[in-house]
C-alpha cells in the first residue's frame, strides 16, 4: 500500500534546476506545473463511412457528419460502463461538433453521387471529462496493456488449447474489432507457445506458465477463457470460466452460461459467448480504473536515472497516465529526479495505473522509489 509522505530534498550532488535546465538547453517548469498531454484515448481512427447523395459534395458533407457520430459512439462506448450508457443523451450534430477537436482523411473515393472514406478524429479531452463529470456518469481512460487470451475448449470431455479444429479459438479470433481500453490477442500457438503452456496447465491457473507466456508476446496479463460445451437433448449450451491473471488488483473471474437461441448453431453461440465476454472483460477494466476526482492526493517520489535522457522518457510515460493529473518537479540532478506526483484516486489504483506504462513505484526506506521495468 502506497502512503503519502513527503521526503526533504538532499543537496549533495544535485545542481540548480535552472542551472541544469540552462546547460541543457531545456526548458523546465517547476511549482505545479504540468506535462500533461492529450491521451491517445481521445483519438478514434479508421471510421469508415459510405454515403450516397444528389452530389459529391453533399454525399461528403452527410460523410463526415455521419463520422463525426460514429466517431464519438466509439469514443463514449471506450470511456463509460455498459450500465451507465443508457443515461448518455441522443446529441445533436452541433453538439458533437463542439467536442470535435480535429480530423484527418486516412484516405477516400468519390464518384458523382457518393463518398466513401477512412476517417481519424480527434476529441477535446477536457470538453468530454466535463460533460461526463457534469452528468455524474463514471468514466475511465486507463489503457491496459495488451491482454492474451488462452481459449480453451471443453467439448466431450477432451480439453483443446492448440489441437485443430478448436471452434472456440475461431471464435475469438473471429471477433469484431473493437475500440477499447482492454486490447486483446491471441498467441500463435507454434511450438514455442506449445511448449510453454498446455490446456490443463492454463485452465489451474499454472502462474509460472501463464506469466511465461504473457512475456513471449509482451503482454500485461492473460487471460483463461475456458468453454464447456454442453448437449442437452441435441441442443448446444456453453459454460463459461473466464479468469484474469496478472497485474490486475485482484485476480477476476467472470462465469456465465449461454443457452443456444432457436436456431443457432455452435459455431454462432461460441461467437455470441466470446463477444460478450469480451464487453465483460472490459467492464471490470473501467471498474477498477474509474477516475474518482473526489479522491485526490500527492506522494513524493524519487527516480534513479542514468542521465537526462532517461527522465525525459520516463517524465513522457508519466504524461500518459490517466490517473496522474499533475507531476511537479523538485529536484533534478545528473543521477536523481525527485517528482511529486498528484493523483487522483486509491494508492493501489495508481500502482496499477503506472504497471500498464512499464512503471513500478516501491518503497524506499521512509520514501517512495519509481523504476521503469528495465529493457523498455
Amino acid at each position: 500500500m502506497i502512503e503519502n509522505r513527503r521526503k526533504s530534498p538532499s543537496r549533495g550532488k544535485t545542481l540548480l534546476l535552472a542551472l541544469f535546465g540552462a546547460l541543457l538547453g531545456l526548458v523546465v517548469v517547476t511549482g505545479g506545473a504540468a506535462y500533461a498531454q492529450e491521451p491517445r484515448v481521445f483519438e478514434v481512427r479508421d471510421v469508415a463511412v459510405d454515403v450516397t447523395a444528389a452530389s459529391t459534395n453533399a454525399a461528403r458533407e452527410k460523410a463526415l457528419a455521419l463520422g463525426e457520430r460514429m466517431a464519438f459512439a466509439r469514443l463514449l462506448d471506450r470511456l463509460t460502463m455498459r450500465v451507465d450508457q443508457s443515461r448518455l443523451p441522443d446529441f445533436s450534430a452541433s453538439e458533437i461538433a463542439a467536442y470535435v477537436q480535429d480530423f484527418e482523411v486516412a484516405e477516400e473515393k468519390a464518384s458523382a453521387v457518393r463518398y466513401l472514406a477512412r476517417l481519424n478524429f480527434r476529441f477535446k479531452a477536457e470538453d468530454v471529462r466535463n460533460f461526463l463529470i457534469d452528468r455524474t456518469i463514471p468514466f475511465a481512460e486507463t489503457s491496459s496493456k495488451p491482454v492474451l487470451v488462452l481459449p480453451v475448449y471443453q467439448a466431450a470431455g477432451t480439453l483443446l488449447l492448440w489441437d485443430e479444429p478448436n471452434p472456440w479459438r475461431d471464435a475469438w479470433r473471429d471477433r469484431e474489432e473493437l475500440f477499447s481500453l482492454v486490447p486483446t490477442m491471441l498467441p500463435k500457438g507454434d511450438l514455442s507457445d506449445i511448449a510453454t503452456i498446455g490446456p490443463e496447465q492454463a485452465v489451474n491457473g499454472d502462474s509460472a506458465r501463464l506469466s511465461a507466456i504473457a512475456g513471449r508476446y509482451d503482454a500485461g496479463d492473460t487471460v483463461v477463457a475456458q468453454a464447456i460445451l454442453i448437449l442437452d437433448r441435441g441442443r448446444p449450451d456453453l459454460e463459461v470460466y473466464v479468469t484474469r491473471y496478472g497485474t490486475a488488483q485482484v485476480e477476476q473471474t467472470v462465469v456465465k452460461s449461454f443457452a443456444s437461441q432457436d436456431g443457432e448453431s455452435v459455431e454462432q453461440l461460441l461467437s455470441r459467448a466470446a463477444a460478450e465476454l469480451t464487453r465483460q472483460i472490459e467492464d471490470n477494466w473501467k471498474r477498477d480504473n474509474l477516475l474518482q476526482f473526489g479522491r485526490r492526493a500527492v506522494v513524493a517520489v524519487t527516480i534513479k536515472i542514468d542521465g537526462l535522457h532517461e527522465w525525459l522518457r520516463i517524465r513522457q510515460r508519466l504524461a500518459d497516465v490517466a490517473v496522474i493529473r499533475r507531476t511537479d518537479l523538485v529536484i533534478l540532478s545528473l543521477d536523481e529526479v525527485r517528482v511529486n506526483l498528484h493523483y487522483l484516486g486509491e494508492p493501489d489504483q495508481l500502482s496499477l495505473a503506472l504497471k500498464q506504462a512499464d512503471l513500478s513505484i516501491v518503497s524506499d526506506g521512509d520514501g517512495w522509489l519509481l523504476q521503469m521495468k528495465p529493457g523498455k
